[in-house]
């Protein structure tokens, strides 16, 4: 399990350090911090893990994804004598929009803990999936190597100061030609944020946003 993170964000270093004393049959935590401008395009931390593994399938995906109870080994099977360039999950389980009080939300900032989240705790059903989006792209790992993640596009792999929009997974989709394949995975689940972290708290787009998060949820 790679991941990559700022060395100035402290609340991240010690959520690391605390799982990565924790020992798992089959699983190697791999930190890697980078400098937080290189953070800031989704494309470079990705990139570089597309490269550098050397797994059967990289699964890109993001802080807010929960793998329920025998998600993974359910997909270790699922994968067996597969040669799609790009799966993903058909469904995912969502929790409400939860506002910053939310009790889940302060147990998590309270400080590093392992926390069991069952399935009832994610009552919507988000899908059926159309296409891999940015956290459920499940690619093959000779794909992943060849391709890299965007790497022939310079403005995706080139430092921010200041968190840029994610379009990389839509550009990857077109650069592999295809939307990918949905697989039918169990437990694959998503914490949803009515407020997202990474936007100037108050500002107007800030506040067109939640409005925004709001209506898709009554759609769905």
């Amino acid at each position: 399990m790679t991941v990559y993170y700022s060395p100035e964000d402290e609340p991240t270093q010690e959520v690391l350090s605390f799982f990565g004393k924790i020992e798992l049959p089959g699983i190697t935590w791999d930190w890697q911090p980078l400098p937080k401008e290189y953070l800031f395009r989704r494309g470079i931390g990705r990139n570089l893990s597309a490269k550098r593994s050397t797994a059967d399938w990289v699964w890109f995906t993001d802080a807010d994804v929960v793998f329920g109870e025998g998600c993974l080994d359910s997909l270790a099977d699922l994968l067996q004598g597969r040669d799609d360039m790009l799966v993903f999950p058909a469904s995912i389980h969502g929790t409400a929009l939860l506002p910053e009080e939310d009790l889940v939300l302060q147990r998590g900032r309270a400080g590093p803990a392992l926390m069991d989240l069952p399935l009832q705790a994610f009552p919507y059903c988000l899908g059926p999936a159309k296409r891999a989006t940015g956290p459920y792209q499940i690619v093959h790992g000779d794909v992943s190597r060849a391709f890299g993640y965007c790497e022939s596009i310079h403005a995706y792999q080139k430092p921010a100061n200041h968190w840029r929009k994610c379009y990389e997974d839509s550009a990857f989709r077109w650069l592999l030609g295809t939307h990918g394949v949905p697989i039918d995975l169990a437990g694959v689940c998503q914490i949803r944020h009515l407020s997202k972290g990474r936007y100037r708290q108050g500002a107007l787009s800030s506040i067109f946003r939640i409005f925004l998060r709001k209506r898709r949820s009554l759609r769905r």
